[in-house]
């Protein structure tokens, strides 16, 4: 079970695991997260996302980036998704 204390928060500072990476499968033409023991296809907004993940921007900046180009507040929905992706340990906290 995830302890409370490591929850991602909108002031935590994402990056990509040190062996995971983002690329492009032009095969199936779709985004895709990949890392030793696999990968993760994304959707469209889920490679957004960890476009914006560079070990810099806090989530609330990622958020606010994402907010702008969609006109609607999605903090709530980037935090749950790295959350997740944090719980696979395929993003770390700065």
């Amino acid at each position: 079970m995830p302890n409370p204390e490591d929850a991602l928060t909108a002031s935590s500072v994402p990056a990509l695991w040190r062996l995971a990476r983002l690329e492009f499968d032009r095969v199936r033409q779709q985004h895709v997260l990949l890392y030793p023991e696999g990968a993760v296809m994304l959707n469209q907004t889920g490679a957004l996302i960890l476009e914006l993940v560079d070990g810099r921007r806090s989530i609330a900046e990622i958020a606010r980036v994402l907010g702008d180009r969609y006109q609607c507040d999605v903090l709530t929905d980037v935090t749950e998704y790295l959350s997740q992706l944090a719980e696979r340990e395929l993003i770390c906290e700065r």
